[in-house]
C-alpha cells in the first residue's frame, strides 16, 4: 500500500545517523595502592584551602584564579563556542529579510516623444527555510553544543592544572628555601672549621693538605648556596607568570617543615572519577560532537527541500505603493537531490566515522590514563613518606658520625679527611632530607590534580 505524502515527509522527519550512547567503561573496585581509606569521602571533595592549608597559597590561586592568562584563553573560548552555537542553530529557522528601493528616472524626448520623468517605489519581504528532514541542522546542533560543553569542561581542567601549579610551585620554592638554609648554616660551621685548621697549620700541628680540604668544604657549601639562589628566584619568576604578573617576589608563609598534610589520604571509588574529572568530561563532550557529525555527513545523501516566499508591493507613486493593485508576492518550492559527486559524500561520511573512532579512543585512553595516575599519586604518596621517614633516620646518623670524626679529629686520633666525609655525607643527607618532604608534598598535590580537585571550590570564588 503506498503511504499518503505526507505521511512519508513525517517519517523521514528524524535526524539521520546514531544517537550518542555512552560507551560502556570498566571502573576497578578500587584503587591500586589506595585500599586505606578507599571508600571514604575523596580526597577531590575537599577545597584547596583544607587539602593546602597555608594562607599564603589560598591568596595565590585565588589571584591565579582572576588573573591567569591560560584560564581567561579558556573563558575566551567559551564564548567563542556559545556564539558558534548560536550560528549553528540559527541554520534551523527561516531566514526573513525586508527590502526598500526607491528610484527616479528620466527618459529624453524625442522627436516624436516628449521628455518623460518617472518614479519608482518598491517595498518587499522576503523568506527562504530549508526544512530539515533528515536532522541535518539538529545534529549539527547538537555538536556545536558538545563543543560548548567540551570547552567548558577545558577551562576546568586549566583550573584544576593551574591550582597544582601553584601548590607544588609554592612547595618548590619552600623547599628551596629549606635548602639554602641548610647550606647557609653548613657554611657557616665549615667556615669556622677553617680557621680551626688554619690556626692548627700555623702551630704545626696539621699539614697543608688539611688546610685544602678544609677549604673544599667551604667552597662546595658556597657554590650550592648561589645555585640554591639561582633556582629560588627561577622559581619565583615561574609563580608569578602563573599569576599573570612581571617577575618578582612571592611572599613565604609556613616553613616547609611546617606544612600539615594527613599521613592517610582517601581517594574515594573510582566510579566517581568518570564523572568529577574534567579532561574525561572533556573527552567525552569532543566524543558526542564526533558522533553527531556523523548525522551531519549522511543526512548530505538525501534531497535537499527549500521554501521560498516573497510578498511587497511598487509603483510609480509613493501614496499608491500599499494599494491593492500594487502588490506582488512569490512562492516556490525546491528539492535537491545530489546524483554524482565523485566519492565526495560516501568520502564525508567515512572521514566522519573515523574521527567518531578516534574520539572513543581517546576518550577511552584518558579514563585509562586517569586511573593510573590516580594510583601512581596513592603509590608516590605512601612510598614518599616512608622514605621521608628513612631519611630523616639518616640525617641523623650522619649528624651523629659528624659529631664523633671532629671529636676523634682534635683527639688526634683520625685525619681531616675523616671529617671531610663524614661532613659531606651530613650535608647531603639535609638537602636529601629536604627534598624527600618536598616529594611528600608534591605527591599530595598530585593526587589531588589526579582526581580532579580543585575546579569545584574555584567555581564559587570565580563566582560562576
Amino acid at each position: 500500500m503506498k503511504r499518503p505524502w505526507p505521511l512519508v515527509l513525517l517519517a523521514a522527519g528524524c535526524a539521520v545517523g546514531p544517537d550518542y550512547k555512552r560507551p560502556a567503561t570498566q571502573a576497578p573496585q578500587s584503587y591500586r595502592g589506595g585500599a586505606e581509606g578507599g571508600g571514604a569521602q575523596s580526597l577531590a571533595e575537599k577545597d584547596w584551602a583544607q587539602v593546602f592549608p597555608d594562607p599564603v597559597i589560598a591568596d595565590l590561586i585565588r589571584t591565579a584564579l582572576a588573573q591567569n592568562q591560560d584560564v581567561l584563553i579558556a573563558a575566551a573560548r567559551i564564548e567563542q563556542a556559545g556564539a558558534q552555537l548560536g550560528i549553528t542553530r540559527a541554520d534551523q529557522l527561516p531566514t526573513v529579510s525586508l527590502a526598500l528601493a526607491a528610484g527616479r528616472e528620466r527618459i529624453a524626448a524625442t522627436s516624436l516623444t516628449p521628455a518623460i520623468n518617472t518614479n519608482f517605489f518598491q517595498g518587499s519581504v522576503a523568506a527562504s527555510w530549508e526544512l530539515d528532514f533528515w536532522g541535518k541542522f539538529r545534529r549539527a546542533t547538537e555538536a556545536a553544543r558538545a563543543d560548548l560543553l567540551a570547552a567548558e569542561w577545558n577551562r576546568q581542567a586549566v583550573i584544576t592544572s593551574l591550582i597544582a601549579s601553584i601548590a607544588g610551585g609554592y612547595y618548590e620554592l619552600l623547599a628551596l628555601d629549606l635548602q639554602l638554609e641548610i647550606s647557609k648554616r653548613t657554611l657557616t660551621s665549615r667556615q669556622q672549621s677553617l680557621e680551626l685548621v688554619l690556626l692548627q697549620e700555623r702551630q704545626g700541628a696539621v699539614s697543608l693538605l688539611d688546610v685544602r680540604q678544609a677549604e673544599q668544604l667551604v667552597y662546595n657549601a658556597a657554590q650550592t648556596i648561589v645555585d640554591i639562589e639561582r633556582r629560588s628566584e627561577q622559581q619565583e619568576n615561574f609563580i608569578s607568570i602563573l599569576l599573570a604578573r612581571n617577575p618578582g617576589p612571592i611572599p613565604r608563609g609556613r616553613k616547609l617543615t611546617e606544612q600539615p598534610h594527613d599521613p592517610i589520604v582517601p581517594a574515594g571509588l573510582p566510579s566517581a572519577l568518570l564523572q568529577r574529572r574534567p579532561d574525561i568530561q572533556l573527552q567525552e563532550a569532543r566524543l558526542i560532537a564526533a558522533n553527531a557529525r556523523i548525522g551531519v555527513a549522511r543526512a548530505a545523501f538525501f534531497p535537499s527541500i527549500s521554501l521560498t516566499a516573497s510578498g511587497g508591493a511598487q509603483s510609480a507613486a509613493l501614496s499608491d505603493l500599499f494599494k491593492g493593485p500594487a502588490g506582488v508576492w512569490s512562492f516556490f518550492g525546491s528539492l535537491t537531490q545530489p546524483i554524482f559527486a565523485g566519492g565526495r559524500i560516501s568520502s564525508g561520511v567515512k572521514l566522519a566515522e573515523a574521527q567518531q573512532k578516534e574520539a572513543l579512543v581517546v576518550y577511552q585512553q584518558t579514563i585509562q590514563q586517569a586511573f593510573r595516575e590516580v594510583s601512581d599519586a596513592l603509590v608516590a604518596y605512601r612510598k614518599n613518606r616512608e622514605f621521608r621517614e628513612q631519611q630523616e633516620l639518616l640525617a641523623t646518623s650522619t649528624r651523629d658520625a659528624l659529631s664523633l670524626s671532629e671529636q676523634r679529629y682534635r683527639g688526634g686520633a683520625s685525619s681531616y679527611l675523616e671529617v671531610l666525609d663524614s661532613n659531606t655525607r651530613t650535608f647531603a643527607a639535609e638537602l636529601g632530607l629536604a627534598q624527600a618532604q618536598l616529594n611528600e608534598l608534591l605527591a599530595l598535590v598530585q593526587l589531588y590534580n589526579a582526581l580532579g580537585g580543585g575546579w569545584q571550590a574555584a567555581e564559587g570564588v570565580m563566582g560562576s
